[in-house]
């Protein structure tokens, strides 16, 4: 059995962890080109082949409802970031993909952001990443199969 008080110190320690690091790069997006949840788009968005995910998916990787995701992908339509259209493969699903504007916008942001995220987590080695990636992974994936999520 997994010790209680340990348990709840590792928690807190995790999520002070992460609202510290949070808020200190979190000012990658004061200048607003792009808003955060634009940026979680596009880095979905960009990773895809051709420069394209299905809406489905930009959706489970955000950390906001499907409706919300829905407005945030027309709002970023409307302002030229990304273009929308059906799936062929899913009659109900829709492709998004990033602008020669939305793609140059994110890849400014992103070596920015990159380099922050990098210089603060630089005080952990890499073995010591690797398993800190291990670990959350982990966490994420007894949360999807306790029904949690």
């Amino acid at each position: 059995m997994t010790d209680r008080r340990l348990a709840i110190d590792a928690w807190e320690s995790l999520f002070r962890a992460q609202h510290e690091i949070f808020e200190l790069i979190s000012r990658d997006f004061d200048e607003g080109q792009l808003s955060q949840a634009e940026y979680d788009v596009l880095l979905t968005v960009t990773r895809g082949e051709d420069q394209t995910a299905r809406l489905r998916d930009v959706t489970a990787n955000m950390l906001i409802s499907q409706p919300s995701v829905s407005r945030l992908v027309d709002r970023m339509v409307t302002r030229g970031l990304i273009t929308k259209c059906p799936d062929p493969d899913d009659g109900r699903g829709a492709l998004v993909k990033a602008t020669p504007e939305g793609a140059s916008l994110f890849r400014k942001l992103a070596h920015v952001h990159g380099r922050q995220i990098a210089e603060r987590m630089s005080v952990l080695s890499d073995d010591e990443l690797a398993q800190l990636r291990e670990l959350t992974s982990k966490l994420r994936n007894r949360t999807k199969a306790d029904g949690a999520d």
